[in-house]
């Protein structure tokens, strides 16, 4: 006997507590469900169903997710054009533009800076709607407020702490060497003070402040949850190890600081190794070990 998961619309047995396809827990199978499967299995006996008329887009036709990556390429490509309209600009008589060649260095910049983004968005722009049609999710769950509001003050704690950290590394770095340039010049020592006072400020500033915007753009997040075998969204957020030398490095349930998955992801660039640590929460009806799992398969 089988059913249909309240969740994506996956076939599940009988006998399954959670659905094979998204994790979600499933509700006891009752008389009603086998009445219903027994409609459906005589409906099938009469009707052909074709495999590849199937729409995959009904997998999350209750989650309504924007694919936020393609905004980027838009604007990338919006840089792009304006950056050619101004070096052609510079090559034509009768503007002011006209042989203003620190412009067209200018320009060429933004040309190429905005075509090299506009193809790494548009990369991800792919991935991204791979999760939202389903093609490639694993699972998928929405936070309710109280979920989203704990998991984005705990973002919010830790991007703070780290943040205060790097501040005061920061601060020492430019004391000492501001400090060097004023004990041993014999003029400006008052502009060299107040130009090392500016620089701690907006140091702080950024270091405080970002943290808050941080914040509050994930509680403007949807709250929804998609994770692919090499991608996931995360509130509004998409993570990607889907590229060289990339892979999952660590994945686990974790009930600490909430319930949810541990995902670490690792890449590499021109620093070498990055690691990106992932906390996800969830509900108690995800069948999170069936996720594990299957992202840790080869």
């Amino acid at each position: 006997m089988e059913r249909i998961c309240k969740n994506c619309g996956n076939e599940v047995l009988a006998n399954d507590k959670f659905c094979p396809n998204c994790g979600i827990k499933q509700p006891k199978f009752t008389s009603k469900d086998k009445a219903v499967n027994e409609l459906k299995e005589n409906t099938q006996e009469r009707e052909e169903i074709v495999e590849s008329n199937i729409d995959v887009q009904k997998i999350n036709r209750k989650l309504k997710v924007k694919n936020n990556q393609q905004k980027t390429v838009v604007i990338s490509l919006i840089v792009a054009l304006i950056g050619g309209i101004l070096i052609y600009l510079t090559f034509t008589e009768g503007n002011p533009l006209y042989q203003v060649y620190a412009v067209t260095l200018i320009s060429i910049f933004m040309v190429l800076t905005g075509l090299i983004v506009a193809l790494i968005f548009g990369s991800r722009a792919k991935k991204m709607k791979t999760l939202i049609s389903g093609e490639s999710l694993i699972a998928s769950w929405q936070l309710s407020h109280e979920e989203k509001l704990e998991y984005t003050n705990i973002l919010y704690k830790n991007e703070k702490e780290k943040n205060k950290g790097i501040l005061w590394i920061t601060t020492v770095m430019i004391v000492v060497i501001f400090g060097i340039f004023i004990l041993f010049i014999d003029e400006g020592k008052g502009e060299m003070f107040m130009a090392m006072i500016a620089l701690i400020v907006l140091i702080s500033a950024f270091a405080f402040g970002m943290p808050v915007l941080y914040r509050k753009k994930n509680l403007n997040g949807d709250g929804i949850i998609l994770i692919g075998r090499k991608f996931a969204y995360v509130n509004g957020t998409f993570h990607n190890w889907d590229f060289p030398l990339s892979n999952i490095q660590k994945v686990k349930a974790i009930e600490k600081p909430f319930h949810g998955l541990y995902l670490q992801y690792y890449y590499y660039d021109r620093t070498l190794k990055n690691t990106e640590e992932l906390r996800i929460p969830a509900s108690s009806d995800i069948d999170l070990e069936h996720i594990v799992s299957l992202l840790e398969e080869k």
